[in-house]
C-alpha cells in the first residue's frame, strides 16, 4: 500500500506521494490515513466543475485533481481576470480545498504553471520515465532548458510528440480545450451581492435574463429552441432546469411559463439552502427566426396555440412522453413511419400525398405484428373471396390489388436469397358485406416462394 495524496503538514515531515505506507509509518508512527476512494475523488471533481460553470461554460476536467477553464470573453462579469480568479480561489478555499491556479494564453501552459510553478520542470511534459531520465542525464531539467535548444535534434532523440508538447507549453501552439459540455450558442448571467433564498426573486431575475436574451437573439435574427437555467447555490451546489420548444422563440413570457411548469413538475422541489448567488440562462440551440405575417391569409394563430400546448405538455410530462410521427424512406409498411419527441426538429422527408377525393392507400391502424387469418381465394394467386378473423367469417364483396411489395433484400448479408424473411407480399384492400374495409396480404408467391402461402391482416381502414 502506498501514499496517494498528502496534506501540507505531511509534506513538511518529508513524506511524498508514492511512498510505501510501511516506510511512512516508520518515519511518522502516529500518521493518520484514510483509504483512497477514486470514485469519490472523481465525483468531487465533477461537482467542482459544476460550480465552476458560473465562471465560464468552457470547463474541462483534468483528472485526477485539476480543472481547466477557458475564461475568454467571461472576465467582464467579474470586472477583470484577476477578480474572477480571486473569487474562484476564495470559493474553493471556503470549501476546504487548497488551490494552485495560473493564468496563461494556452491551456497547456496554464496547466504547467499551476502544477509546477513559474519555472516548470520537464515533468510538465508528461513523458514516460525512460525519456524523462534521458533528459535529466543530458542536463535538461526544466522547460527553460529545452526552450533554447534546436527542435530538430530534440525530435530525433525524444520524439515529435515531445516537441509538440513543448511548443504548447511555451505558448507557440494553441490547442483549445474540449469542454465536458457543449457550450451554448448564447448565455446571459446575473450575480447577486448577497445570496438570495426567495424563489420568486430568482424567477424574477430569470425573467430579466430572458428579456436580455430576447434582445440578443433579435439582433442575431434567431430564436432559441433549447434553454437551460442554472441556479448556483452559495454552498457550491448547482440546480439546472431544462425546457424545449417545438419552434424557435424569443418570447420571455413563454419561457417563464415553461420554466414554472418545469418547477411544478419537479419531484424534488427547489431547495435554496443558504441562498443562490448567481443565475445563468443558456440558449443551447438557436435557429433562424424572422418576422411572421399574422392575420390576412396566414392562419398562424392556431398553429401557435398547438405549438404552445405541445411545449407545455412536453415540459410537464417529459420530452419523450409527447411524440409525433415522421415518415421514413422505405416501402415496407410497418417501417414507413416512426415516432420521435414532438419538440425535436421536424423530419425533412415530407409525407406522401394522396389525390384529392381518393381513399387512402394505407390504413391509419396497423397491427404489429400482422395478425394471421384464414383466407380462401378462387385461384391460388388471386384475391381473397372470404376470410376468417377472430372467429368471424367475412365475405369479400369488393377488392383492390394486388399491390406487390418485396422485402429489402439489399439490406441482408445473403442478398436476394429465397427464404421466409425474403418472401414477397401481395396486398389487397378489401370490403366485406357490411362495408368494413381491411388491408390483407398474402405472404409469398404461390409455387416459387411457398407451396401454400399464409394470409395476414395488416391494418384496418377507418
Amino acid at each position: 500500500m502506498r501514499l496517494v495524496a498528502l496534506d501540507a503538514h505531511a509534506l513538511s515531515l518529508g513524506l511524498v506521494p508514492g511512498m510505501a505506507l510501511a516506510d511512512a509509518r516508520a518515519r511518522v508512527p502516529d500518521l493518520a490515513t484514510n483509504d483512497h476512494n477514486p470514485a469519490a475523488d472523481a465525483a468531487l471533481l465533477v461537482r467542482m466543475a459544476d460550480d465552476c460553470d458560473r465562471y465560464t461554460p468552457m470547463v474541462a476536467l483534468d483528472p485526477p485533481d485539476g480543472l481547466i477553464l477557458d475564461i475568454t470573453g467571461c472576465a467582464h462579469i467579474w470586472g477583470s481576470e484577476a477578480a474572477l480568479v480571486a473569487d474562484l480561489a476564495a470559493r474553493l478555499g471556503r470549501a476546504g480545498l487548497r488551490v494552485q491556479h495560473a493564468l496563461a494564453e494556452t491551456p497547456d501552459r496554464a496547466r504547467a504553471l499551476a502544477r509546477h510553478g513559474n519555472a516548470p520542470s520537464i515533468l510538465a511534459l508528461d513523458l514516460d520515465e525512460e525519456r524523462t531520465t534521458a533528459l535529466r542525464r543530458a542536463g535538461l531539467t526544466t522547460i527553460a532548458d529545452l526552450a533554447v535548444r534546436p527542435r530538430s535534434p530534440l525530435a530525433a532523440r525524444f520524439g515529435t510528440d515531445m516537441v509538440a508538447k513543448l511548443a504548447r507549453l511555451l505558448g507557440e501552439e494553441d490547442i483549445r480545450i474540449t469542454p465536458r459540455r457543449v457550450p451554448p450558442a448564447l448565455f446571459v448571467m446575473r450575480r447577486f451581492a448577497e445570496p438570495i433564498a426567495a424563489t420568486d426573486y430568482v424567477l424574477a431575475t430569470l425573467e430579466a435574463l430572458a428579456d436580455e436574451a430576447r434582445d440578443a437573439l433579435r439582433e442575431r435574427g434567431e430564436g432559441g429552441r433549447r434553454f437551460a437555467a442554472s441556479l448556483f447555490r452559495s454552498d457550491g451546489d448547482v440546480r439546472q432546469l431544462f425546457v424545449e420548444t417545438g419552434q424557435p422563440t424569443r418570447d420571455p413570457a413563454l419561457l417563464m411559463r415553461l420554466f414554472r411548469e418545469r418547477i411544478e413538475a419537479l419531484a424534488d422541489p427547489l431547495d435554496p439552502g443558504f441562498g443562490y448567488d448567481a443565475v445563468r440562462l443558456d440558449i443551447a440551440v438557436t435557429e433562424p427566426l424572422g418576422p411572421v405575417q399574422t392575420g390576412l391569409a396566414t392562419p398562424v394563430a392556431g398553429d401557435a396555440e398547438v405549438a404552445g400546448l405541445v411545449d407545455r405538455l412536453s415540459t410537464r410530462l417529459g420530452s419523450n412522453r409527447v411524440q409525433r410521427l415522421g415518415s421514413r424512406d422505405t416501402h415496407i409498411p410497418e417501417q414507413a413511419c416512426f415516432t420521435f419527441p414532438a419538440n425535436d426538429p421536424p423530419d425533412p422527408m415530407p409525407w406522401p400525398k394522396t389525390t384529392a377525393g381518393e381513399p387512402p392507400l394505407r390504413p391509419l391502424h396497423l397491427f404489429d405484428p400482422p395478425q394471421p387469418i384464414l383466407a380462401i381465394a378462387e385461384v391460388p394467386d388471386g384475391p381473397p373471396r372470404r376470410f376468417q378473423w377472430r372467429r368471424r367469417t367475412h365475405l369479400v364483396v369488393r377488392y383492390e390489388g394486388p399491390e406487390r411489395i418485396a422485402s429489402e433484400w439489399w439490406r441482408r448479408r445473403e442478398g436476394h436469397e429465397a427464404g421466409k424473411g425474403g418472401m414477397t407480399r401481395d396486398y389487397f384492400r378489401v370490403e366485406d358485406e357490411r362495408g368494413r374495409r381491411f388491408w390483407l396480404f398474402r405472404h409469398g408467391l404461390y409455387g416459387s416462394e411457398a407451396r401454400s402461402p399464409d394470409w395476414y391482416l395488416h391494418g384496418l381502414f377507418a
